[in-house]
């Protein structure tokens, strides 16, 4: 259940990015989307254990592992975003 939930937060922040923030209008919707949900799920599986963000049950919810899977949606997006600037790939 909780990565169904990372991913469809950084799903939702990629759709931001795209719609409100014109962050990737090159690259378009669907590939935001993606970034976004990979930076999600990138996040809790593999940052929030090492900061310790981990809740007792295996499959509970944990906020704060969320945060830190929201976050790094966005630095995803944001290193998405400048090197499609950079290199326009």
């Amino acid at each position: 259940m909780s990565i169904f939930l990372w991913v469809l937060a950084g799903s939702v922040l990629g759709w931001i990015a795209f719609a409100f923030l014109d962050m990737s209008a090159g690259r378009g919707l669907l590939v935001s989307v993606v970034i976004g949900a990979l930076g999600g799920v990138l996040g809790g599986q593999l940052v929030a254990p090492m900061l310790g963000a981990v809740s007792e049950n295996p499959g509970a919810f944990s906020a704060a592992t969320m945060a830190i899977a929201v976050m790094a949606s966005a630095g995803v997006l944001l290193v998405g975003h400048y090197i499609y600037d950079k290199f326009r790939i």
